[in-house]
């Protein structure tokens, strides 16, 4: 069976940028929602962002939105997270995942990369 695979996570300054990367390795990316989860300590796993491969359409987490960019290339079957003006509140593990449909709730989801650490500190 095949997975997701995440890299790109980092430690950055306030006002700093990443790019996260999840590479399906052996799974087809293709005719699926792709989404973007974190988790920081003590909280529960939320959805930051999503886009649905069929149509296009991307919706993301209100404190996310304007700073965040999702993205997908069929061609390297991957998808991205381009996350700009980071702050501390950003700090958290980053989780890519993939299904059928775009479920609000995490637990729906029923592939998922590895995790990549976001540090967000002076």
């Amino acid at each position: 069976q095949g997975q997701l695979v995440e890299s790109g996570g980092d430690s950055v300054q306030p006002g700093g940028s990443l790019t996260l990367s999840c590479a399906g390795a052996g799974y087809d990316l293709k005719f699926n929602c792709l989404g973007w989860f974190r988790q920081a300590p003590g909280k529960d796993r939320e959805k930051i962002a999503s886009l649905y491969t069929v149509t296009g359409a991307i919706v993301y987490t209100a404190s996310v939105e304007g700073r965040f960019t999702i993205s997908y290339d069929m061609a390297k079957n991957s998808m991205y997270l381009q996350m700009n003006r980071l702050t501390p509140d950003d700090t958290a593990m980053y989780y890519c995942a993939v299904d059928r449909a775009c479920h609000a709730d995490y637990r729906n989801w029923n592939v998922w990369g590895q995790g990549t650490q976001v540090t967000v500190s002076t």
